[in-house]
């Protein structure tokens, strides 16, 4: 964000993500876990009433397969329910985890996709993916075909790493501060 001009503020209390405008919830680590680190701040709550009350929102990689149900990580966990679906491992993949570049595949028109290409390449890391759901706006495939970008009203989410997918990941990050900038 910092190099798109925008201050950011790490956050780790309810309090402050209350106050905020727009949040990020990046992704690294297994999905279990991560609700749970949420949960021990009480930003698990806070987060779904942040998403609730209609703030610009993106998820990016697990942070995105937390929008969903459920997770069938390390014998489960229960997500925010924003999207229905559960996040599985991959079963048909030529190696897992599904680390490197891969194209996207945009599914239908969105304003988040503005100025991405059919086929621009992004930079994934994930064992586990999210099925071609409805809110889906591109789908990839590495030997399964998963959601790669969701849209729901505000909540935007991403399966792979904007900030390591070079030109492509700086063009979705930018739509996302715009979308942010309008919605204020």
């Amino acid at each position: 964000m910092e190099r798109r001009g925008i201050a950011a503020v790490r956050v780790s209390d309810a309090r402050a993500l209350h106050e905020a405008s727009a949040a990020i919830l990046p992704g690294d680590g297994a999905f279990g876990a991560t609700m749970a680190a949420l949960g021990a701040r009480g930003l698990d709550t806070a987060v779904g009433a942040f998403i609730e009350r209609g703030s610009p929102f993106l998820g990016i990689c697990v942070g995105m397969q937390l929008l969903f149900e459920r997770s069938t990580e390390f014998g489960g966990a229960t997500g925010f329910g924003t999207l229905r679906g559960t996040v599985e491992r991959f079963e048909h993949a030529p190696r897992v985890p599904h680390v490197g570049w891969n194209q996207l595949e945009p599914l239908y028109p969105h304003p988040f996709l503005e100025g991405i290409d059919q086929g621009a390449y992004v930079y994934f890391l994930h064992s586990y993916r999210a099925p071609v759901v409805e809110s889906a706006i591109a789908a990839a495939t590495h030997g399964e075909r998963f959601s790669a970008i969701v849209a729901r009203d505000n909540v935007l989410g991403t399966q792979f790493h904007p900030e390591k997918s070079r030109l492509a990941g700086a063009r979705l990050l930018d739509n996302f501060i715009r979308f942010a900038k309008e919605a204020a």
